[in-house]
């Protein structure tokens, strides 16, 4: 068995290895005087010392698990997902109940909420400077071809799914519309950021493979959010006139954001010296737009998400600028903020509600619609756009990363009320899952090649 094979099972080991431990702990340990020496046990007495106590906790945790993960051939983020799992009710809240209810109390967790959606929210803004609309028209062809088959065909299978799955999965109240239309644009997604990452590693980057698949994932990206806009306001919005009034205005939001202000932005980055360009734009004026394009896109009704991405689509198209805020404003969500919204999903997943065979099947009905869908689309796609099997097969499976991208769609059903608890879990679990297989998919892909490659050159230099 090859080595990273070895990883990938002792990753498994460890995890589960962990939570049965915990789980065994809980029996035995006496878990009230911990709860009494807790600062913040009575809620409201020591707020702020109870959100330190729960980002420090939050951090180790997303740190230790991160680096296991990326060890094991793994992005860090998912990892990090791990640890929000770890610290909710499917791990922590089954083994040490009342060390879970004395750290994350329901009372406390607005503050971490908002502090999470402040760094979605810089991520998403980090995305769209990694939105090069340039290139995206130098690829147009493939990029749209491949990116349009792999939200359709997925979108599609997951409208079909929930014909099956609204019955027994959608919250009530609900209307079907709303909970198809969500589950296939959750289907549909790719995690644009965490693909370019695997990318990089992988030294694929700069790659003719790299750089289609890059952009395949922006396009998909551009496209998914303006769908996701849609749906948030057909289910926010009981008659068409409403639907149609948001709809309009989102896409006078579009036009005002790359009509005027990314000239206006590029004109002003345009009087800056070469040597300067790193700083173009002062920070601020930088903060003012990201927070006015998040607030009038909220306003909107389309979520302040969409208002974030398309300001960091605006941004001047100067590498050293982009690069240098991407360093800037990453870094903060990344190490600090983003954990945060790791944990508050993990506190929402509980994957204790997804009992017996028919909600299982379920579950894996979501994941095999997600992987067959996105996979086989961006496969298919691929192969049609003149790529060989084995390259059509790649773009296939980092098509398929979904990752954080995916939590923050879900993260939004959950909050307008389109996601039960029960399917917001297995749509967690299909995120993980998908992401998880990327890593090994390539290097099958990787080490089929390198078996290949001697056998196809055997003959050549004998002659």
């Amino acid at each position: 068995m090859h080595k990273s094979a070895f990883f990938y099972l002792g990753a498994l080991l460890l995890t589960v290895a962990a939570v049965a431990a915990l789980l065994a702990l809980g029996k035995f340990l006496h878990p009230e005087i911990l709860v009494a020496a807790l600062p913040g046990r009575a809620d409201a007495n020591h707020p702020l010392a109870l959100l330190l106590l729960q980002i420090t906790v939050i951090l180790l945790a997303a740190r230790a698990t991160g680096a296991l993960f990326r060890y094991c051939g793994q992005p860090a983020v998912i990892g990090e997902i791990a640890a929000g799992l770890l610290l909710g009710p499917s791990a922590l809240g089954l083994a040490w109940p009342e060390l879970m209810s004395a750290l994350f109390p329901p009372a406390s967790l607005p503050p971490l909420q908002w502090l999470s959606q402040i760094g979605v929210l810089l991520f998403m803004f980090c995305v769209g400077t990694d939105i090069d609309l340039d290139e995206l028209r130098h690829k147009a062809r493939a990029a749209l071809v491949i990116s349009h088959t792999s939200i359709a065909l997925p979108f599609a299978l997951g409208v079909m799914l929930a014909l099956i799955a609204f019955p027994l999965l959608a919250a009530p109240g609900v209307s079907f519309h709303a909970f198809a239309l969500f589950i296939g644009i959750a289907m549909s997604i790719t995690a644009f950021p965490v693909l370019a990452r695997i990318l990089q590693e992988r030294g694929l980057n700069h790659t003719a493979l790299g750089r289609t698949v890059v952009a395949c994932a922006a396009v998909d990206d551009v496209t998914a959010w303006c769908l996701l806009a849609l749906v948030i306001a057909l289910a926010q919005n009981s008659s068409m006139a409403g639907v149609g009034l948001t709809v309009a205005l989102a896409a006078g939001f579009v036009v005002l954001m790359l009509a005027l202000v990314r000239p206006l932005l590029a004109r002003r980055a345009a009087y800056c010296p070469p040597e300067r360009h790193r700083d173009a734009l002062g920070l601020t004026t930088i903060l003012l737009l990201l927070c006015a394009a998040a607030a009038a896109t909220d306003w909107i009704g389309i979520h302040a998400l969409f208002g974030a991405f398309m300001a960091g689509v605006a941004m001047p198209a100067i590498p050293a600028f982009r690069a240098a805020l991407r360093e800037r404003l990453q870094g903060l969500a990344s190490a600090l903020l983003l954990p945060l919204f790791f944990a508050l999903t993990g506190l929402r997943t509980q994957i204790g509600l997804i009992d017996g065979a028919q909600d299982w099947l379920l579950c894996g009905a979501i994941i095999a619609v997600a992987i067959i869908g996105k996979l086989g689309g961006g496969l298919l796609a691929a192969r049609y756009t003149g790529s060989n099997w084995r390259e059509a097969f790649m773009v296939g499976a980092l098509m398929n990363t979904r990752g954080l991208m995916e939590l923050i769609v879900l993260n939004i059903g959950y909050d307008l009320g389109i996601l039960s608890p029960r399917v917001f879990s297995m749509m967690v679990i299909m995120a993980l899952v998908t992401t998880c297989m990327t890593g090994p998919l390539l290097s099958l892909v990787q080490r089929r090649q390198r078996r290949v490659s001697p056998m196809a050159a055997g003959p050549a230099t004998s002659d």
